[in-house]
């Protein structure tokens, strides 16, 4: 139906690191006009507070407005400053989940750990399972009551295992921000089968939960993330034969929307590469980024990036069917 996919969701080509370097210096060469901005709203794009409250029932995010200021280095301060306290609001539950005694105890309980803790009390998928606004998601709930809760209990015990032993015997912080290749991130387990529930627990939810456990070395890749993405690399296409990397295309159908299956290792070195340049920038301006909560606010930057075309977006989407709607 798309116009490229298979099991590795991109083109071949996207995985060489010379493409990969080309791309990027795409990204580098659009993120300033897109930094200035974000500096000077306080990462909010000027769009009305209809729109803002739309955004935020059907993305599941929180968006206040602020007044803004013209100081650079206070705004970027005041923009850190927010964005880890609106990161912080919902997330012990999934800290509550990545706990080897609580799934432990789940073993005798899959059921209860379906329902009661995944459905109803982690905020990502109770957001997505409860949002009977967006008629697209009612495919996402049919595969959620279907789902195996032994298979949903494995997966995420997989994450969690997969998470710990990264970030104790792979993550060092002394040489993280010297990575130059994507390969040297060691993310691939994360799109193999054993982390995955198709249908429940796909790329975004599975990234959402690893980035709110760990935001120093898991970026979450949300829709906004990849739709940030296709903007900040000017919406070209670099080698590939079927249109951009980030999208998927339904050409008889005219319908876009973002590549929902883009392989998370990929897109963690982009994230990782724009934290760079978000680094660089808090250097000159004498603003300090925690690396605990380094991909919150690269986070930040590409739902604002997102934001600011947010019209487009909408329009590409306008016509995605049930069918074809992949939010996971």
């Amino acid at each position: 139906m798309y116009a490229y996919q298979d099991e590795r969701s991109v083109e071949k080509v996207c995985y060489e690191q010379e493409h990969i370097d080309k791309v990027f210096s795409i990204i580098k060469d659009t993120f300033h006009k897109y930094f200035l901005n974000f500096i000077s709203d306080e990462a909010e794009p000027k769009i009305s507070e209809e729109e803002i409250k739309k955004l935020a029932t059907s993305f599941g995010i929180e968006i206040e407005t602020k007044k803004k200021s013209k100081d650079k280095t206070q705004n970027y301060k005041n923009i850190i400053k927010h964005v880890l306290k609106t990161f912080e609001k919902d997330r012990e539950p999934y800290q509550m989940i990545f706990n080897e005694e609580a799934l432990e105890e789940y073993e005798d309980d899959p059921m209860g750990f379906k329902t009661k803790t995944l459905r109803d009390y982690i905020p990502i998928i109770k957001s997505t399972y409860y949002n009977n606004q967006a008629k697209a998601l009612d495919k996402y709930r049919r595969e959620f009551n279907k789902s195996d809760a032994n298979e949903l209990l494995e997966v995420v015990t997989n994450l969690f295992n997969f998470a710990g032993s990264y970030v104790e015997n792979i993550y060092d912080p002394n040489t993280y921000d010297e990575t130059e290749k994507y390969k040297n991130l060691l993310l691939s387990e994360v799109d193999t089968e054993s982390c995955t529930v198709f249908g429940v627990i796909g790329g975004g939810i599975k990234s959402h939960i690893l980035y709110k456990n760990f935001p120093s070395v898991f970026p979450n890749r949300s829709r906004f993330a990849i739709w940030a993405l296709w903007y900040l690399s000017d919406k070209k296409v670099v080698d590939c034969v079927m249109d951009s990397e980030f999208l998927m295309i339904d050409t008889k159908a005219s319908i876009t929307q973002q590549n929902y299956f883009y392989p998370y290792e990929l897109f963690a070195f982009y994230a990782y590469q724009v934290y760079r340049l978000l680094k660089t920038e808090a250097e000159a301006l004498d603003v300090y980024i925690d690396p605990e909560y380094r991909y919150v606010v690269v986070d930040s930057f590409f739902t604002y990036v997102a934001l600011k075309h947010i019209e487009e977006i909408n329009f590409l989407m306008s016509q995605i069917k049930e069918s074809d709607y992949g939010y996971m």
